[in-house]
């Protein structure tokens, strides 16, 4: 491990998901140089990563990145890595956790890269309820490095990468150690108070499920569109901002500041507006991405359960107004048809249940209830 020998060589890294963002960090950090292995469930992606033996990048990076191996073997891609980790829809993290509980060794360090709202949290729980034992860092980006798209297995393209990347571990007294490994790939990873700070400061579950919805009718057009600079209009841009203003008061609840949405995209990508349409705007590296051609994506799918709920969930507990972010979920439930709370993450389901904002504090701290 390079926790605890050989402290100067480069980490071993696993890739846990063969989409977009993990062919995208594989094949990045490959070309950086490091050791790395990819892993998935589709046996037709990895065998094109393995006949080739890497992952040709274009965009923002060039070049043929050479990985180690890729696999459907989840105990051979988990084993002798320093650093899992977990790029993957959320609505994933679940059984992903259930499966590495046993694999997993003291002294690794899984990273979920993003954890959406909560993804630390949920990780953590299960790996204690499968009774896992051993000494792993759970720690967790608030979005993912890159803009990116596949349009095959083994070749995909880095639209853009993020200026800064939020990091915070569970508990928090690991961030430091664990953001001093990360850095040694990735530099414009910074600490973050704590992965509450992280999960809430998570963009999609602003940017995706208010927009799509909203964007019904153009979605079901037939017409082909482009999802921020057609679709986060000024009147959608300024729900989104108004909605956002509720994701922020959690955040103060719980003694965190946490920057607006237009913000962010000044911090992550360089892009400022007067108004959030005008900020999506100036991001290049959406100039291309293309809107959906129908509403069961993971707009909805993922990042209403994975994302919104959580919150909804959090600010009944602490008493904090959030009706433009429930508005939203009850909306997508409507129009999907679909119940979305009951298999989404709440503070049941993410151990906080019952907890004051203090007792939060102290749990994400710690990672000790009580």
């Amino acid at each position: 491990m390079v926790n605890s020998s050989h402290p100067g060589r480069k980490p071993t890294w696993t890739v846990i998901g063969g989409g977009n963002g993990g062919q995208a960090l594989a094949g990045h950090l490959a070309l950086m140089g490091f050791s790395v292995r990819l892993y998935d469930i589709v046996p037709e992606t990895i065998d094109v990563i393995r006949s080739q033996q890497g992952i040709r990048v274009d965009g923002a990076v060039k070049g043929f990145g050479r990985i180690e191996f890729a696999t459907t073997d989840l105990a051979e891609a988990i084993g002798a890595a320093d650093i899992v980790m977990v790029v993957a829809p959320a609505v994933a993290h679940r059984i992903i956790a259930k499966n590495c509980a046993p694999l997993l060794e003291s002294g690794q360090m899984v990273f979920i890269h993003p954890g959406a709202t909560g993804g630390a949290l949920e990780f953590k729980r299960i790996l204690d309820a499968e009774n896992c034992g051993k000494q792993v860092s759970v720690s967790e980006a608030n979005s993912l490095l890159y803009a990116c798209r596949s349009p095959q297995p083994g070749w995909v393209s880095i639209l853009g990468i993020k200026k800064e990347l939020m990091v915070a571990a569970l508990p928090g007294s690991e961030t430091s150690r664990v953001v001093s490994l990360l850095t040694t790939a990735f530099p414009q990873m910074a600490a973050g108070a704590n992965v509450m700070e992280t999960s809430l400061s998570n963009p999609n579950a602003m940017m995706h499920p208010g927009p799509t919805l909203l964007n019904t009718a153009m979605i079901e057009s037939g017409r082909e569109w482009l999802y921020y600079w057609d679709g986060i209009t000024p009147s959608i841009g300024a729900f989104v901002e108004a909605m956002d203003t509720e994701r922020v008061a959690l955040g103060r609840a719980l003694a965190l500041d946490l920057p607006s949405i237009r913000e962010w995209y000044r911090l992550a990508y360089g892009a400022a507006g007067e108004t959030l349409s005008e900020a999506v705007k100036e991001n290049q590296a959406y100039a291309g991405v293309k809107g959906q051609v129908s509403l069961r994506t993971r707009y909805l799918l993922e990042d209403v359960p994975m994302g919104l709920v959580p919150m909804v969930s959090l600010g009944k507990l602490l008493g904090v107004p959030v009706e433009r972010m429930e508005t939203v979920v009850r909306l997508a439930e409507f129009v999907l048809n679909e119940d979305l709370v009951n298999r989404g993450r709440t503070v049941e389901n993410l151990g906080l249940a019952g907890m004051s904002a203090e007792e939060i504090r102290r749990y994400l701290e710690t990672g000790r209830r009580g």
